[in-house]
C-alpha cells in the first residue's frame, strides 16, 4: 500500500509541471445526439426503427443533413462517458484523470459527427477549427504547456488529417496555423485501437452490411433478418443508412495489396492459427504467441490461410492458387439491367443493386477473390455513386511522391501512407492497442438464396455455413490477431515501422512507440467486462492502458513508461511488407 501511495505521489508531482488537455476522438461521440426536428422526438429504436434509421442517415448526393432533419453531436464528457447505462466507454479514463488533478480548465472532450467526411465536419459544424481554437486556448490559459491528445479508433485518423489541416494554408482549405503549430502546442498523440490502414470488416459493411455477427445471427435463423413474408428487409435498411455515412468509406483497407497482402501473399504469413482440443470452446488468441507457452497444448493444427484474399466467393476461392482462380475484370461488366421493369422489389426499399443486371451479379461471384486493391473496384461497381461521392473525400493508395501537389488536397489527409506527420521533432506518437483476440480479416461469400425474387435484395451474403478446424475460420470469416475490431497490422504498423525513425512519412522523425495489451478475459461474470480486456472497446477499462495514459498525461516520455511492449508478430509482419519509406 506504501508504494502505491507513493506512486500517485509522484504523479501528482509530476502533474504540477505540465497541463495536458485530453481529446476524445472516438466512433462513440456521436452516438448521443442533440436533435434540431420534432420528428425524431418520436422515433424509438424498438418501436420505430425505419423512422430512426431515417434521422441518422445523410443526404446520398451531398453526404450532408437531408431536407429537414439535423442530427449533432453532443458536446462534452457527457458526449461519451457511457455508451450505454451501466456500460461505459472513457468514462473509466475520465475517472482516473480526475483522481491525479484533471478537470474542466485543463480536461476536454471534443466530439464530432463521425458520419460525416472528416472534411465536412468542418464545412457543416467547423469541428476542426473548433478544436484548434480549443486547443490554443488551454494552451494559453493552463501556462502554454503542451497538450495530449487522446484518440479512439476512427478517431486516429480523424486526428491525423487535423493534423495535416491545422497546418495548411487558409487559402489551400486549411486552419492557417502555419508550419511548427503542432510542435508548437501539441506533447504526444496517445492512438487508443487506431484504424490507420483500416478494417477489413468496412468491406462487409459496405458490401452486404455484414460481419460476423450478422453472419451468425443468418445461420442460427436463415432468412429471417431478410424475410421477405415480413418485409423486414433489416440489413436492406441497414446498408441504405450506412452507404449514406462517408466515414465508413474512410475505413476501408489502405495501402493496396502491399500492405494486405496479393492473391497468394500476405504479412501474416508464417502465422499459425493454433487449436487445442482443450481449450475448443474458446475464441482467444492467447496462445497465438508462442513466446508465451509455458505447457504445449494437447494437439495442433495448422491451416495456411490467403488472407490477402479479402472476399472469395465460395471456399475453394479462398484456398486455390491464384493460377486456378477465374479471372474477371469488373470494369468491363454491365450494370444495366434491361428487364428491370418486370423485377420484384420488396417494400420501400432501393439500393444501388437494383440497377445491376442479374448476369453481372452472377458473374461477380463466379469463384472470384478479390484483394485489398481490387475491392475497391468492385465496391464502385456495386456502388458506383457512393464510391465517388466518398472518394472525393479519402484516398486509400501509397504515395509515389509525397511532395506532389496533389497531396495537399484534403482527401488524401487520413491517409497515413499518403501524408506526412508534422514537422515536430519533440512530439511523440503512440499507438496502445489489445492483441490475442480473433479479428475478422477476410470473408467467404456466396450468392443469396432470395437475389432471384426479390429485386432490391442484397444479392451477397457471407456463407456462414463455412467452417475451418480451428478458430481462424468460423461462419464464412477468416480471423488474424487484433482486438476484435482493428487487426494488429491497421493497428500497429505505422508506430513499428512506417513513422519509426526518419522516413518519408515521418520527416522530423519524431518517436513513436507501440504498446500491446494481451486480452485476459474476466474471470467470472462478476468481474464485468474485466481489468485486462485487449477488446477494441473494453480495453477503456484495461487497467494497464490506463495506468500508461495517466503518466503520459502526468509527463513521462515514452521511454520512461518503458518503451515498446509488444505481443504480437507486428513486427515480424512489418518487415515482411515491403514498401518505398
Amino acid at each position: 500500500m506504501d508504494c502505491k501511495r507513493k506512486k500517485k505521489e509522484r504523479i501528482k508531482e509530476r502533474r504540477r509541471w505540465i497541463v495536458t488537455v485530453y481529446f476524445d476522438l472516438n466512433e462513440f461521440s456521436g452516438y448521443h445526439f442533440e436533435v434540431y426536428t420534432c420528428s425524431i422526438n418520436c422515433c424509438n429504436l424498438i418501436y420505430r426503427p425505419l423512422c430512426w434509421l431515417e434521422h441518422l442517415s445523410l443526404d446520398s448526393e451531398t453526404g450532408l443533413d437531408p431536407p429537414g432533419i439535423r442530427v449533432r453531436a453532443v458536446p462534452g464528457l457527457v458526449a461519451a462517458d457511457h455508451f450505454a447505462p451501466c456500460y461505459f466507454a472513457w468514462a473509466v479514463l475520465i475517472e482516473n484523470l480526475a483522481k491525479i488533478g484533471y478537470e474542466g480548465k485543463n480536461l476536454h472532450m471534443a466530439s464530432y459527427d463521425w458520419r460525416l467526411s472528416f472534411h465536412n465536419t468542418e464545412v457543416r459544424d467547423q469541428s476542426l477549427s473548433r478544436l484548434k481554437s480549443k486547443i490554443e486556448l488551454m494552451y494559453a490559459t493552463n501556462g502554454y504547456k503542451k497538450v495530449v491528445v487522446v484518440p479512439h479508433s476512427m478517431g486516429a485518423i480523424y486526428f491525423l488529417h487535423f493534423l495535416k489541416w491545422v497546418e495548411t494554408p487558409l487559402h489551400d482549405g486549411g486552419g492557417g496555423g502555419g508550419p511548427g503549430w503542432c510542435a508548437k502546442h501539441i506533447k504526444a498523440v496517445v492512438n487508443i485501437g487506431p484504424a490507420f490502414l483500416g478494417v477489413p470488416k468496412a468491406v462487409s459493411n459496405l458490401l452486404s452490411a455484414e460481419g460476423k455477427d450478422i453472419a451468425y445471427a443468418r445461420s442460427l435463423a436463415p432468412g429471417l433478418l431478410d424475410s421477405e413474408l415480413l418485409k423486414l428487409q433489416t440489413l436492406e435498411h441497414l446498408m441504405r443508412m450506412s452507404h449514406s455515412w462517408d466515414s465508413i468509406v474512410s475505413l476501408l483497407p489502405k495501402g493496396g495489396e502491399a500492405i494486405w497482402g496479393d492473391l497468394d501473399s500476405h504479412a501474416e504469413e508464417g502465422h499459425n492459427c493454433i487449436y487445442s482440443k482443450r481449450k475448443s470452446s474458446q475464441l482467444l488468441l492467447s496462445n497465438l504467441h508462442r513466446q508465451n507457452y509455458s505447457v504445449k497444448p494437447e494437439s495442433w493444427v495448422k491451416e495456411p490461410a490467403k488472407y490477402g484474399r479479402i472476399i472469395a466467393f465460395g471456399k475453394r476461392a479462398s484456398e486455390l492458387p491464384s493460377s486456378q482462380l477465374s479471372t474477371l475484370n469488373i470494369k468491363e461488366l454491365s450494370r444495366v439491367d434491361c428487364t428491370s421493369n418486370d423485377s420484384t422489389s420488396c417494400g420501400e426499399f432501393w439500393s444501388e443493386y437494383n440497377e445491376m443486371s442479374r448476369e453481372s451479379i452472377v458473374k461477380v461471384a463466379e469463384n472470384t477473390a478479390y484483394t485489398a486493391t481490387t475491392v475497391l473496384d468492385l465496391l464502385r461497381f456495386i456502388a458506383p455513386k457512393m464510391m465517388r461521392r466518398a472518394e472525393a473525400h479519402f484516398s486509400h493508395g501509397i504515395a509515389d511522391d509525397l511532395d506532389d501537389p496533389k497531396y495537399g488536397h484534403y482527401k488524401y489527409w487520413s491517409n497515413p501512407l499518403e501524408t506526412k506527420l508534422p514537422y515536430a521533432p519533440e512530439m511523440e506518437m503512440y499507438c496502445l492497442y489489445g492483441v490475442g483476440i480473433p479479428t475478422e480479416r477476410s470473408y467467404i461469400y456466396k450468392l443469396a438464396t432470395s437475389s432471384n425474387k426479390c429485386k432490391s435484395s442484397i444479392p451477397f451474403t457471407i456463407d456462414g455455413s463455412v467452417n475451418g478446424d480451428d478458430v481462424c475460420l468460423k461462419g464464412g470469416t477468416r480471423f488474424a490477431d487484433g482486438d476484435e475490431s482493428v487487426p494488429v497490422i491497421s493497428a500497429g504498423y505505422m508506430c513499428a515501422k512506417g513513422w519509426r525513425g526518419k522516413t518519408r512519412f515521418n520527416p522530423s522523425g519524431m518517436e513513436t512507440f507501440v504498446r500491446e495489451y494481451k486480452h485476459k478475459p474476466p474471470g467470472s461474470l462478476l468481474e464485468s467486462r474485466g481489468t485486462e480486456s485487449g477488446a477494441h472497446v473494453d480495453i477503456m477499462g484495461n487497467v494497464g492502458l490506463i495506468d500508461d495514459v495517466l503518466r503520459i498525461a502526468a509527463g513521462a516520455s515514452g521511454q520512461e513508461i518503458g518503451g515498446d511492449r509488444i505481443y504480437s508478430d507486428v513486427m515480424r509482419m512489418s518487415e515482411r511488407i515491403s514498401i518505398k519509406l
